[in-house]
């Protein structure tokens, strides 16, 4: 767990010193649905853009203070010359605040490649999995041009496999801590799932094999406890000190779609026929298996889904996580509460900011939260 810390906290190094040690290039992407494995394919290191810690000095000139702080954040490390490492970067698809801050990369390094592979939001239309397929296509001779190296459908078919076999062992534990079978903590999953975003994937799967092996496992879980859902926070991971106080307050984490957690793994890609048709089923299908407010689709809604993931999980209450000035996040959220409300779940709204929050306010905000559902489960006296 430890080296896997060290990579999720400070991906930067851990790109630097892999580059330096295979003499490989490393290709940066940002979310929320970029295909590594087409990345891995030529031979280069995906790497998913992170929140730096650092506290943000010379971005603050180039994007507005209403930006979100992943972006601002992201404009703050290519001004600083964090992001130098990277030969290139690659989007699937964006928001406009996230084409603000890669446009901010282009201003202050104008030598690096930067593509827009530009995915549809709609999802329905006739046309969808035909654009996708053609964006693939040109996302393939931008990744060649970076990397150098053309690479063939048999290398895409292998790194499809690869890519796989991690995300099962990731949902592995997730379905442990969904049974309550074993104690995972909040941090500790996203730990796992934020360093395979920036972790060569042979190596991190390595690691989790042996986590996983090591871990304790429970034949039976614990009673009388507040089970909650995580929900929210697209584009990046929450800071571990927020997650830390939502279960030091008497909460259980058991489960979440969070960006940094389940709906980064939720989907793999086919592993017959052929792969690049597999990239675009991959994105096609991802809001399916977790529905997004960035995407347009009549099928299937978050809402909707995230009630049958209560049911599934036993969770009693949500914490709704989100990024302030995240703006689809905060269109969808009036009716995401609606549906909670209808089916009388307990939710409390957490709004995170780059610059942190007063985790003593935190603290008191979750106590009572818990404290109130705990109040609803209890029977009452004759």
């Amino acid at each position: 767990m430890a080296k896997l810390r060290t990579a999720a906290e400070d991906p930067v190094s851990y790109a630097r010193n892999w580059k330096a040690k295979h003499q490989r290039p490393v290709i940066g992407s940002f979310p929320m649905n970029f295909p590594s494995e087409i990345v891995h394919a030529a031979g280069a290191l995906p790497v998913v853009i992170q929140e730096s810690r650092t506290p943000i000095t010379e971005g603050r000139s180039m994007l507005a203070e209403f930006y979100c702080g992943y972006t601002r954040s992201v404009a703050d490390q290519a001004a600083i010359g964090e992001l130098d490492v990277f030969d290139g970067f690659v989007a699937a698809d964006h928001c406009v605040q996230l084409l603000g801050a890669v446009d901010a990369i282009r201003y202050v390094r104008p030598e690096k490649t930067v593509h827009f592979a530009q995915f549809t939001s709609a999802m329905d239309d006739p046309w969808s999995k035909p654009r996708v397929d053609d964006r693939i296509g040109q996302l393939r001779e931008e990744i060649e041009s970076v990397s150098g190296k053309h690479f063939t459908p048999a290398d895409l078919a292998s790194s499809i496999k690869i890519f796989n076999k991690n995300r099962q062992l990731l949902r592995e534990f997730y379905e442990l801590r969904r049974s309550g079978r074993a104690r995972i903590t909040a941090s500790e999953m996203q730990i796992l799932v934020k360093s395979s975003m920036v972790m060569d994937i042979e190596e991190h799967t390595a690691i989790l094999t042996r986590v996983r092996t090591e871990l304790d496992i429970h034949p039976e879980p614990p009673e009388n406890v507040v089970r909650l859902h995580l929900s929210g926070h697209f584009c990046h991971a929450p800071r571990p000190e927020i997650l830390d106080v939502i279960e030091e307050s008497g909460g259980l984490v058991v489960d979440d779609d969070l960006y940094a957690g389940f709906r980064y793994i939720a989907t793999d890609m086919p592993e017959d026929g052929d792969p690049f048709e597999a990239l675009s089923s991959w994105y096609m299908d991802r809001n399916l298996n977790a529905p997004c407010p960035t995407r347009v689709t009549n099928k299937v809604d978050w809402d909707t889904y995230l009630l049958s993931s209560l049911e599934v999980s036993r969770s009693v209450g949500v914490i709704v996580l989100m990024a302030k000035f995240c703006e689809p996040h905060m269109l969808y959220y009036p009716e995401l509460r609606k549906a909670l409300d209808a089916h009388g779940v307990p939710s409390l709204l957490i709004e995170t900011e780059h610059e942190g929050l007063p985790v003593e306010t935190l603290r008191t905000k979750m106590e009572t939260f818990v404290e109130r559902i705990r109040r609803q489960s209890s029977p009452v006296p004759a």
